[in-house]
């Protein structure tokens, strides 16, 4: 910084310099001394690596994308329990019993010399063709709920599976009750074919119709036990209701009864207390009459 000098010539023709800004001066350097706040800022902001923007972008972009994903994981974690709690054990199917029994006629069956494919003798069927026959249709019946189950459920299983809407325990457990009764149809098939070739193409047809036949029996059955409940109900009311209302018309004549003996009883009373209270009145005014008498024939005496 530059400063003005004053040049004063002595008496002895010597020369001395002064500053004529020294008080100037000091107060410029005094100004220069303290930095200006909004410059040094800048200059702070100006001098940040922008590389420090870039890291604490990529982690804040990190801790989110890990906070998305652990919502997200949680969020799947319940649906997969929702639909694990609402359909339990809705696949935890098992073969009927008629399986086994039919298993069991078909054992005896062959002890006894029968063989699968085996011809009826002049065209009609064997005991041991009826007895197959019959187990197998039985089977073939009591294997209709569960494999109408696994119908109705198939295109809403596969929908859900497609759209993640289904725990994969649950998949799992339906695919291997599909599996089992898939088995099971194609089984009895190849069992009716033994029996009687070329009847596995019907056989399923006919343990429908008569599954059918069967079920609006039993509904029927169940309608008409329905209908003689309701008709004794409802005479057992008719009774009820009849003993009920004689009982209160026996209760009102009775009361009415009861009321005209109470109201005679009451007039007797009331009718003998007037009477007892005439005889009191008669006898006090005979006694008074007496005294009276007795008093003046004493007095005139």
């Amino acid at each position: 910084m530059s400063t003005t000098e004053e040049a004063t010539i002595n008496p002895d023709g010597s020369t001395t310099f002064n500053d004529a800004g020294d008080g100037a001066g000091s107060a410029g350097a005094a100004g220069e001394d303290m930095p200006d706040m909004g410059e040094t800022a800048e200059e702070i902001v100006k001098g940040t690596d922008p590389a420090l923007y870039l890291a604490l972008s990529v982690v804040a972009f990190i801790a989110l994308y890990l906070f998305l994903q652990m919502r997200k994981k949680r969020k799947n974690a319940e649906v997969d329990d929702f639909f694990s709690n609402l359909d339990g054990d809705k696949f935890n199917l098992k073969l009927p019993s008629a399986v086994d029994e039919y298993y069991d006629v078909k054992g005896k069956c062959e002890a006894d010399g029968w063989e699968p494919g085996q011809v009826a003798e002049g065209g009609q069927p064997s005991g041991h063709h009826r007895q197959l026959a019959q187990a197998l249709m039985k089977r073939c019946i009591a294997d209709i709920p569960i494999v109408s189950h696994i119908q109705r459920e198939s295109a809403g299983m596969n929908k859900l599976y497609s759209q993640s809407m289904c725990s994969v325990k649950q998949w799992k457990s339906y695919q291997a009750a599909e599996a089992m009764v898939s088995a099971e149809v194609e089984e009895v098939r190849a069992e009716a074919d033994e029996i009687e070739p070329g009847w596995s193409q019907v056989v399923w047809r006919q343990a429908m119709q008569y599954h059918n036949m069967l079920k609006q029996k039993e509904e029927q059955a169940k309608a008409q036990q329905m209908a003689q409940h309701r008709a004794i109900t409802e005479k057992k009311k008719a009774e009820d209701d009849k003993s009920a209302a004689e009982k209160a018309r026996y209760d009102a004549v009775k009361q009415k009864v009861d009321a005209e003996k109470a109201r005679i009883a009451n007039a007797e009373k009331v009718a003998d207390d007037l009477v007892k209270q005439e005889e009191r009145e008669k006898d006090s005014q005979q006694a008074f009459s007496g005294k009276s008498g007795g008093m003046k024939k004493g007095f005139l005496g």
